[in-house]
């Protein structure tokens, strides 16, 4: 309902005692939640000595620490819309998001450069940089409501063109309320934080839990094996993605004794496989919560916390989320029966930014938003994804948009058309495979040189050359046939 107050930054900070520890950091300082209000006060000061007002557009590209975790409440509390972005894109690539965002401030990581036409700030990861120069105390919160515009993150799709997700604070409040609900989060909680704070996971869904509740997070700037295992036995809860479980499995120390203080595992951003969801269970004595969620949505259903966790499903519609699937044209089909998931709730964005078209596409008319991907509901309505309508890849939890990959081969020396594909990975989940064909002599080497432009989640880890591509009768090539020759 438009008006209704609802203020991420008064239920992640403000509604806490203060004397409790929030951010517990690698290096082994303390952040309590009073430290974490005072540091985005002053971070809020100097949005505003950058002339940031109400509505504008942060865009953020740095490391992950207390101080970055402290920018994206400054931006909350200020009334700015706050732009993460990922940490691996390189120049070109933030260029252009820049450009489109529009933002009146660019804040970037200490030495790294600094895109041309919109003002720019660094943020160090231990209050360093030249932002917090501008810093001044006593910003008043600015009050908020459901429908005012907080965050956005990018995705894309099949034309490689990113768009711009509008997320609400009434999106953002209700999601992380319907999470805690879902997932029995508690004060006493001490959430191990492995996530990176540029895409929903990690900002939306793991921080959102744990201070939502005055808990406890322990921020582990990347993800370290040896380093996670021995929080094990002083923590409570887990979130991660498929590629940390697989190398959970692997270390020797993992077992239940370790685990015995855990209550929560849960992971996401790609399907776990049910053989390391067995072998989990087997090692720790905790069966892992698979979830379902997206950039534009949030999370839409998890398995339950009492009852079965079947793997190789997620679970049920959260609370106050209508959950359908759906054929072509919208309607419902029967339970058991494959179509495309949509969904329709407080959770669902605003829109995408600048693209009404876009927008109007992902929606029906009754409101409901297209996911574009593939499932049925059991007759008592836990959903199971069989697949993606799109060929979206998810390696090491990020998204990979072939089209933008395609579009960068298809240029390279000696590449007469591309095709890029994920294959099976045991690390990954999903390896990026590229597959072309040749106009004549072909220097391998020489074509994945040209993906040096992309972040390197994205290059492709392995070059296949073919003859032809398969094609069906209409003409479109047929990833599902070399994944399957290639996987």
């Amino acid at each position: 309902m438009r008006g209704v107050v609802a203020d991420p930054y008064a239920m992640l900070v403000t509604g806490h005692d203060g004397d409790r520890a929030c951010l517990l950091l690698d290096d082994g300082d303390v952040w309590t939640y009073a430290d974490l209000d005072r540091r985005s006060d002053e971070l809020a000061g100097a949005l505003r000595a950058c002339g940031v007002d109400a509505g504008d557009r942060v865009v953020v590209q740095v490391d992950k620490s207390a101080d970055a975790v402290a920018l994206y409440l400054a931006c909350l509390r200020s009334g700015a819309v706050h732009v993460p972005i990922n940490t691996a894109y390189t120049t070109s690539e933030v260029a252009g998001l820049v450009d489109d965002a529009r933002p009146s401030l660019f804040v970037g990581r200490a030495g790294a450069p600094a895109p041309e036409g919109v003002r720019a700030e660094t943020l160090g990861t231990g209050g360093d940089g030249t932002l917090p120069g501008f810093a001044s105390a006593g910003t008043a919160p600015v009050p908020r409501s459901s429908d005012d515009w907080a965050a956005m993150l990018y995705t894309s799709g099949t034309t490689g063109r990113p768009k711009g997700a509008m997320l609400s604070c009434g999106n953002l409040v209700s999601n992380a309320r319907a999470l805690v609900r879902a997932w029995r989060f508690e004060p006493d909680d001490v959430l191990v934080h492995v996530l990176p704070v540029f895409h929903v996971h990690g900002l939306f869904v793991a921080l959102h839990c744990a201070l939502a509740v005055g808990a406890a997070v322990r921020l582990h700037e990347r993800f370290d094996v040896d380093a996670v295992v021995a929080d094990l036995s002083r923590s409570t809860v887990l979130m991660g993605v498929p590629t940390h479980y697989h190398r959970l499995l692997a270390h020797p120390d993992l077992d239940a004794a370790r685990c015995a203080g855990m209550r929560l595992f849960t992971s996401g951003s790609a399907p776990l496989p049910a053989h390391e969801h067995t072998a989990f269970a087997a090692r720790t004595g905790h069966r892992i919560v698979e979830r379902y969620g997206m950039t534009e949505t949030m999370i839409l259903t998890s398995n339950p916390y009492d009852g079965d966790r079947v793997a190789g499903t997620v679970g049920y519609a959260l609370d106050g989320i209508e959950l359908r699937v759906a054929d072509g044209d919208g309607a419902p089909v029967p339970a058991g029966t494959s179509g495309t998931v949509e969904v329709r709730g407080p959770n669902l964005f605003l829109g995408y930014w600048n693209r009404p078209d876009a927008t109007a596409a992902a929606m029906r008319a009754d409101g409901f938003f297209v996911t574009g991907d593939v499932g049925h509901l059991d007759e008592d309505g836990r959903l199971t994804l069989a697949g993606r309508a799109s060929d979206l890849i998810i390696s090491g939890g990020y998204n990979v948009y072939p089209k933008e990959i395609e579009l960068v081969l298809d240029q390279a020396p000696g590449v007469d058309e591309s095709a890029v594909i994920g294959v099976s990975d045991p690390d990954l989940g999903e390896a990026v495979v590229a597959v072309v064909v040749a106009d004549g002599p072909l220097d391998e080497a020489a074509v994945l040189d040209a993906c040096e432009g992309l972040a390197r989640f994205k290059r492709p880890r392995r070059l296949v050359v073919v003859d032809e591509l398969p094609r069906n009768a209409m003409g479109k090539v047929q990833k599902a046939v070399l994944r399957q020759q290639l996987g």
